[in-house]
């Protein structure tokens, strides 16, 4: 974060105090905006309704802005080059590098087909966010096996995104708490059902799919989404050192390290059911297919969690980060780049609460000032 503490000419401070914040969500959005509040001198209270549907919980935590960048989606690639940029920071706020699963990318197809359809997100990502070539390079097969050993020889190409890499969602999720009490933030596990009974100067919702209960005019659907988590024994094979993000027939898969394992994911689709949060056999079942044929050694490690989450989405994709009235502002519907965006939207946040205009602003004007 970038904030400096105590701004006594800004709207956080009334009459020389310091505006008190209640931040209503307990997720990565919400605790990142938090401590960014707390770190700039304001008293700030979490309201957090536990784990359950917690996207957050249920995440790669992957922060490449190559994946990003399908044509259409010009302003979220903007957003997403801007808040990896920050991640550095955030890492180093939390004081904690093994936050830091990985550094860097590769994305792999698995045919001539697949690879087309790599090289079109990459030509995109070129013509919007010029990138020197040792950031975001072509490799072929015999490079993808030098770098990754364990990954199939069958495989066709792919790129090497530097500095495109991942943080271990979890371990974020508790070191973020952890530096928010540290700080003095005070955190009550409660649910919030009426933001007017909140006694505090400014509110921030950011509950993810559940602010539309409190906030009935943002408009957020559902997208659920699985992954599995793996566990190395002692007979694995070593897994990826890098996030190996592979198009395999048309489909999606990834490999994202951990320190005991892997991650592998993830689906997204409408859900029948948003009370369900159950995964899917047929989801399950594609990502073992793919995981596999990416990496056939992967069948060396046990599975020891099969998890789904509900995903809090826009209808242009983008999230939505403004004031909604003179108290309240809302930060939500990041969609499957909550995590990414973070950084992004507590500094974000924090301009709203201090009355600036942001490049959120911009945004909303470049996509037709949509209030949504």
């Amino acid at each position: 974060m970038t904030h400096s503490p105590n701004h006594t000419d800004s709207p956080n401070h009334t009459g020389g105090a310091p505006r008190s914040l209640a931040v209503v969500g307990g997720g990565v959005i919400g605790l990142t905006c938090a401590l960014a509040a707390l770190d700039a001198g304001r008293p700030v209270h979490v309201y957090d309704a536990g784990a359950d549907g917690r996207a957050a919980w249920v995440a790669a935590g992957m922060l490449g802005s190559l994946a990003e960048g399908h044509p259409g989606e010009d302003e979220l690639l903007r957003l997403s080059v801007a808040s990896v940029r920050r991640w550095r920071v955030l890492i180093a706020r939390l004081g904690d590098p093994a936050v830091l699963a990985a550094a860097d990318s590769l994305f792999v197809a698995a045919s001539s087909t697949d690879a087309e359809h790599l090289a079109t997100l990459a030509e995109f990502v070129w013509a919007r966010q010029p990138r020197a070539t040792d950031d975001l390079r072509r490799v072929d097969l015999a490079e993808i096996r030098r770098l990754e050993p364990t990954l199939s020889s069958r495989m066709h190409s792919g790129f090497l995104a530097v500095g495109e890499g991942a943080v271990d969602n979890r371990r974020l999720l508790t070191r973020l708490r952890d530096a928010f009490v540290a700080g003095g933030g005070q955190i009550v596990e409660e649910r919030v059902d009426d933001l007017a009974g909140l006694d505090v100067d400014d509110v921030l919702v950011a509950a993810g799919l559940g602010t539309r209960a409190l906030l009935p005019e943002i408009e957020l659907h559902a997208a659920k989404g699985e992954i599995l988590r793996l566990h190395r024994t002692r007979w694995s094979v070593p897994g990826p050192e890098r996030v190996i993000r592979a198009r395999v027939h048309g489909r999606s898969v990834y490999l994202v390290p951990r320190h005991d394992g892997i991650v592998v994911g993830a689906t997204q689709y409408e859900p029948y059911d948003e009370q369900s949060v159950a995964p899917e056999v047929g989801g399950v079942t594609d990502l073992l297919a793919d995981a596999s044929e990416l990496m056939p050694g992967i069948r060396t490690y046990e599975l020891t969690e099969a998890g789904a989450g509900l995903r809090p989405c826009t209808a242009d994709g983008l999230p939505i980060i403004r004031r909604v009235d003179e108290r309240v502002v809302v930060a939500t519907g990041h969609g499957r780049n909550g995590i990414l965006l973070a950084p992004y939207t507590a500094d974000t946040v924090m301009a709203v609460l201090d009355g600036a205009t942001t490049d959120h602003d911009q945004v909303a004007a470049s996509t037709g000032g949509v209030k949504r």
